[in-house]
């Protein structure tokens, strides 16, 4: 497969336990579906944003971006560091870029877990979600929900990891996970990941309250996180203690 994107005769080396594969200074990583990794590779083909290194996508040799099930894109070199303020701040930046976009198509099909309990956290969608898995929790939640009147547009919903850091260098965004929703709640996922499962520190919520209807796009957030969570099958007890210890804080807040 490194050969298809033009890296042919590098050895591939599994990054952080994969799924992505480094090929010298091309990164390959699987891709489930592909118009969604062709409509992600030719956004990013001409996305710039101020202070954040992208990983501009690569064609294969004979001009595709999705091979055999596998996509590329320019190696960034970096880790993912618990700088969960900074990662709030590319979010921001990033969907300032992005409020431009138009809605993607494969949206309306998309029917995997996070897709499901994106849907679930707005109300379009109702499915039974298991109470002891965080179903329990969805159900306090929903009932803090209250209209929103933020614009809809095109932004990454899976900031948190997904966003290294290299000394000397701008913060890397190393894919794109796109959903049509507020780019607040964009922001407030990163915050609700940050605090369940990386150690972030209470006041996190409070630095970004300034963003527009904040406890809001914070409800509709851990509304989010608690669907997928019960709906995922490798959630477990233990890593439902976070969004519990969120669901605390987020209903002190609203």
């Amino acid at each position: 497969m490194c050969a298809a994107f033009g890296a042919r005769g590098s050895e591939p080396e599994l990054i952080d336990g994969g799924p992505v594969w480094r090929c010298a200074d091309t990164a390959i990583r699987p891709v489930a579906h592909p118009a969604e990794a062709a409509w992600v590779a030719r956004t990013l083909d001409t996305l710039q944003v101020e202070n954040i290194r992208l990983g501009h996508p690569l064609r294969s040799t004979d001009g595709r971006w999705v091979v055999g099930g596998w996509a590329a894109t320019r190696y960034l070199p970096g880790r993912a560091e618990p700088r969960h303020d900074e990662v709030v701040a590319v979010s921001v930046r990033l969907h300032e870029a992005t409020k431009g976009l138009l809605r993607p198509r494969f949206l309306d099909t998309r029917k995997g877990v996070f897709a499901v309990a994106d849907r679930c956290a707005w109300g379009e969608d109702t499915v039974e979600l298991p109470a002891a898995k965080g179903g329990r929790l969805f159900d306090v939640v929903a009932g803090l929900c209250r209209p929103v009147s933020l614009t809809r547009q095109v932004v990454h919903g899976d900031l948190f990891g997904n966003v290294l850091f290299e000394a000397g260098a701008p913060p890397a965004l190393i894919d794109f996970v796109p959903y049509w929703r507020p780019a607040e709640w964009a922001a407030a996922v990163v915050v609700v990941d940050a605090l369940a499962w990386g150690g972030a520190d209470p006041g996190i919520i409070k630095r970004w309250e300034h963003l527009s209807e904040w406890p809001q796009v914070l409800v509709r957030a851990l509304l989010f996180r608690l669907a997928a969570h019960a709906l995922h099958p490798n959630s477990t007890a233990r890593s439902l203690l976070g969004l519990e210890r969120v669901t605390h804080q987020i209903i002190e807040l609203v």
